[in-house]
């Protein structure tokens, strides 16, 4: 062979060799994709809350109205009372909304949360079977109707939780003058979960239950329950929120989480919580004006 020829295959050869590296070059896997700009849907606050606000659906009618007045929305955590006011001690939520006062003014006290403020109110009632074996259906002494309870040794269930409403139902207790810790025994059921969870259990017993009317008005999986005891003053109900305290906590969202306050006891804000009902029942009632409460 000529060595004009070699010098020509191996010229060839070589532009061969680059035709495939610059293919191998041009296939190789594309840049990534440009990131995708921030939404409105990144500002958000985290609500510690009891369960009832969230089991009534009274926060699946607020929450929209406030982000489209504000753009914040609302993560809510639904827990009993006591746990929801240990999530703000801890700093896991911006505000609490809940309805133990004299825990949410300890909580205050002790420098977790800023100024509690009212909101709203409604009333707890006693549910039980229509068969009411504790014979109590119709009367409005809560005192006397809980301790007919307990002497008939009738089915009682008990969220067990340490939210208001277990609060609220260890004081009447009390008030009934019945010591828990001496008569409770196979009829008083604590289960330690929600109130939903108390009324199917109720259900499923035949038991009585001390609820929140507007869980109450909401639940659908009534069964046999029925109101049997309601309209005593010690029955009030009263709902409380705090933002929490950015001094122990300074990577609260504490403008946003004062909005909300803010919202929640202004005029709009108390005028959305009268208007929430459910067949033609108002569930909550504001309040933030009132003194004292």
């Amino acid at each position: 062979m000529t060595t004009t020829r070699r010098l020509l295959l191996a010229t060839g050869f070589s532009i061969a060799l680059a035709g495939i590296a610059l293919a191998q070059t041009t296939t190789a896997t594309p840049p990534a994709a440009a990131a995708a700009p921030a939404t409105s849907d990144s500002r958000f606050i985290t609500v510690s809350s009891t369960t009832s606000t969230q089991d009534s659906g009274l926060f699946g009618y607020l929450l929209p109205l406030f982000k489209a007045k504000t753009g914040i929305d609302v993560r809510v955590v639904s827990q009993g009372t006591g746990q929801a006011l240990d999530t703000g001690r801890r700093g896991d939520a911006d505000v609490v909304f809940v309805h133990a006062r004299a825990q949410e003014e300890k909580f205050v006290a002790e420098g977790f949360g800023l100024e509690r403020k009212a909101v709203m109110y409604n009333d707890f009632v006693l549910i039980g079977p229509k068969s009411d074996p504790a014979g109590i259906a119709g009367t409005k002494d809560i005192a006397s109707a809980l301790k007919a309870i307990q002497e008939k040794g009738a089915p009682f269930v008990s969220r067990g939780d340490k939210s208001g409403t277990h609060s609220a139902e260890l004081a009447l207790w009390k008030i009934a003058g019945v010591d828990l810790d001496a008569k409770k025994s196979a009829w008083y059921r604590e289960i330690g979960q929600g109130m939903g969870a108390a009324l199917n259990t109720a259900g499923g017993m035949g038991a009585y239950v001390l609820a929140d009317r507007g869980t109450w008005i909401s639940f659908k999986n009534r069964g046999d329950l029925v109101i049997a005891v309601e309209g005593d003053r010690r029955l009030f109900n009263q709902y409380g929120v705090i933002a929490v305290n950015p001094a122990k906590h300074p990577h609260v969202k504490i403008n946003d989480g004062q909005a909300f306050v803010n919202w929640l006891v202004s005029p709009e804000g108390q005028k959305a919580i009268s208007e929430y009902k459910i067949d033609g029942q108002q569930l909550f009632f504001p309040n933030a004006t009132q003194a004292g409460a």
